[in-house]
Parts: structure tokens; sequence; C-alpha cells
């Protein structure tokens, strides 16, 4: 299916709506408990059992509307449904909090493996959408891994340390803001590596 254009409020409506919803349903919610099949659930749990067909409903319109996922939306899509399957499954809150760790985790670990055989893998998942040279592509791929590792043990401090009000919190909006503010802090990097034809 050759890829197609989608509108950047709707590919980030798909991709941050799933958490938005959950955010919105977790504080409408919290603290209250249900019984589902003999068995009591924190609405937290039966939160998390919503959230993981919902990302799937989200990956697969944005599948249908632009015809490819990358790499990494895969992964995330993967790793949401074991951590939150294992959530449900196991009625424990802590495997969902370990997900975005073992995400970033993985990212971090494939960027910095590409990097010590001399590639940018982070250039083959995005497929040329920057336009940068090879080097260019060396320097923000090892940015973006030691990011990601950041990002990861920041995680990894706040739902071990924090509550779970603070952990939400952070996973919605700080989480999403600093890889925003992250690319956002590049613009001298994509000006000395661009790769586009100067006038």
């Amino acid at each position: 299916m050759a890829e197609k254009h989608v509108a950047p409020a709707v590919k980030i409506g798909l991709e941050l709506g799933p958490v938005l919803l959950f955010f919105l349903g977790y504080i409408s919610t919290r603290g209250q408990t249900y019984m589902v099949g003999g068995t009591e659930y924190d609405a937290f749990i039966l939160l998390t059992a919503a959230f993981i067909p919902l990302m799937g409903v989200a990956t697969f319109v944005l599948w249908k509307l632009s015809g490819r996922l990358s790499r990494l939306q895969l992964v995330t899509l993967i790793m949401v449904v074991i951590f939150g399957g294992l959530t449900v499954w196991l009625n424990d809150e802590r495997f969902f909090k370990m997900k975005p760790t073992a995400v970033y985790s993985v990212f971090a670990t494939l960027l910095f493996i590409g990097l010590a055989r001399g590639q940018s893998w982070l250039e083959l998942v995005m497929e040329g959408a920057l336009p940068l040279t090879h080097d260019g592509w060396i320097v923000l791929t090892r940015r973006l891994a030691l990011m990601f590792a950041a990002m990861a043990l920041a995680n990894e401090v706040v739902w071990r340390t924090m509550s779970t009000d603070a952990w939400v919190n952070f996973r919605t909006f700080v989480l999403p803001l600093a890889l925003f503010g992250f690319f956002m802090a590049q613009g001298k990097l994509f000006q000395t590596y661009s790769s586009a034809p100067k006038e």
C-alpha cells in the first residue's frame, strides 16, 4: 500500500488520543474498584484493559489512512499488548507502569546497536523524512538514543518512588512534552547537517 499524506492534527490525535483518554478515565475513576467475574479490580486495571484495544484501533486507523506504520509504532503497540495484558491478567498495575521503560529501553538499545555498526537505524526507520546528511543522522541518532535512555530511567524513578497520580501525569504530559522539546532543540543540528539543496 502506497504511503498517503495524513493531516498532522489527525496523526497526533491518533497517536496521543488513547493516552489522553486513559488520563481522562483515570482522573474520573481513581480510587474506585469494581467486581468483574468475582475478582476485584482497581479502576486503573480496567482502564488498562480498555486502553489495549483502543491503542490497537488507533494504530489500525493510522495505518489505513497513511498506508504504512513505522517500526517504532509497531514496537510500541506490541509493548502495549504485552505489558497491558500482563497488567490485566495478573491484576497488577506495575506492569503497565513499566511499559514506557521497556519501550524507551528497546528504542535506545536498537539505536545504540546501529551506532556501534556505524549506521543510523533512525534514518532507516524514518526513511529520509528529514533532509539530513549521513553525519547528521548519526549525531541525531546518538542524541535520541541518549534521550530514550534518560526517559526510560526517569519513568523507572517516577513509578517506583511516586504515587500513581504522579505517574499518570508524568506519562501523559511530561514524557510527550520532553520528546517534543528534544526535537525542537535540534534546530541547530538540522541547519548544520541539512542535505536540502541550497538556494
